[in-house]
């Protein structure tokens, strides 16, 4: 099932059913999982393996169209829309070119016309064509809606994880406005080499709060559970059909004042394609990330200072993209 080249071993995730009538088993899992990887399985979430088989198609053929179609819904400012291979530079200090994909992003749909739409991440998507790709928009935000309704799921056992009223996350300043973003992924069959430093994705964390992912059934995702190891020891994860993978962002490790891991992550690919969907949860722009009352003490005071998450976002996201400008001018 995996292709476990320049890793050690196939990591074991816990596997967090959605549909387990006792929410404390769930909780001991999750709250395990999050002390040790940052990572776990989410399964029986309501979403049909038919809908998944039709988002990844629908992908497939996003990605099957000419470059210079591709390249009319290049990215804007907004962080929506197409990313060429090579566009993003995960683990810059580790890496000679950018990572081996190319993604498209689709976020919280706003008119240009709303008062919403001036904040950084929220707006109009951009949306292929119906005429090259009918239904195509459709698709994607049927599951943009599902992911979001799973990742609240996950937020409320989360929550009690630590301590806090399972609608904790719930509230309008944080998931009742979420940032919440989907980016289908495409690897290029090109085979990785870590030491020549070439990766499908560079080694990383996530910015958020979680981040829910479906892949094809082609391995490639590796973890390092201990990011000042030397050498750091690299574990693969196991794809996991009609689940997610579920892993922390750095959002969450600050609010629980690194009691809860956001762990470094990469993909190394074999010479495969390798299609993936991610979806990035993260609290509305102005919600102040700061110590959770339960995560903090005398012996153990906040690490981090408050930060709102847009603030802290839109300096992740310049970090890790190429400037728009060195795409000079595609015809729309």
């Amino acid at each position: 099932m995996t292709n476990c080249a320049l890793a050690s071993h196939t990591t074991s995730l816990n596997c967090i059913s959605l549909s387990e009538a006792d929410i404390n088993k769930s909780v001991t899992l999750l709250k395990q999982a999050c002390l040790d990887s940052g990572f776990f399985y989410v399964i029986d979430h309501g979403i049909s393996q038919e809908f998944m088989d039709e988002v990844f198609a629908q992908s497939k053929k996003f990605f099957d169209l000419p470059t210079d179609d591709k390249m009319k819904l290049l990215r804007n400012e907004k962080h929506r829309g197409y990313t060429p291979i090579l566009d993003e530079t995960l683990d810059p200090d580790h890496q000679i070119n950018g990572d081996y994909k190319e993604g498209y992003y689709i976020g919280v749909e706003v008119h240009e016309d709303d008062p919403q739409a001036e904040k950084p991440f929220y707006g109009p998507n951009l949306w292929p064509s119906a005429d090259i790709l009918p239904g195509w928009r459709e698709t994607m935000e049927r599951y943009h809606k599902e992911a979001l309704r799973v990742a609240r799921a996950v937020a409320r056992i989360i929550a009690l994880a630590l301590d806090l009223d399972a609608g904790f996350f719930d509230k309008p300043e944080m998931l009742g406005e979420a940032i919440a973003t989907l980016r289908l992924l495409h690897y290029e069959g090109k085979i990785s080499n870590p030491e020549k430093g070439v990766f499908g994705a560079g080694a990383h964390s996530d910015y958020g709060l979680i981040t829910l992912l479906a892949t094809d059934d082609v391995a490639g995702l590796q973890i390092c559970k201990d990011r000042g190891a030397k050498p750091q020891v690299w574990e693969c994860v196991a794809p996991v059909k009609g689940g997610f993978i579920v892993n922390l962002g750095d959002m969450l490790e600050r609010w629980s004042n690194c009691i809860f891991r956001s762990t470094m992550h990469r993909v190394v690919l074999d010479g495969r394609e390798r299609y993936s969907i991610a979806y990035f949860v993260e609290p509305s722009h102005e919600c102040l990330v700061e110590c959770l009352p339960t995560c903090k003490s005398e012996t153990n005071p906040p690490k981090f200072p408050a930060v709102t998450c847009s603030a802290y976002l839109l300096q992740r996201y310049k970090d890790t993209h190429a400037d728009l400008s060195t795409y000079g001018k595609h015809p729309s």
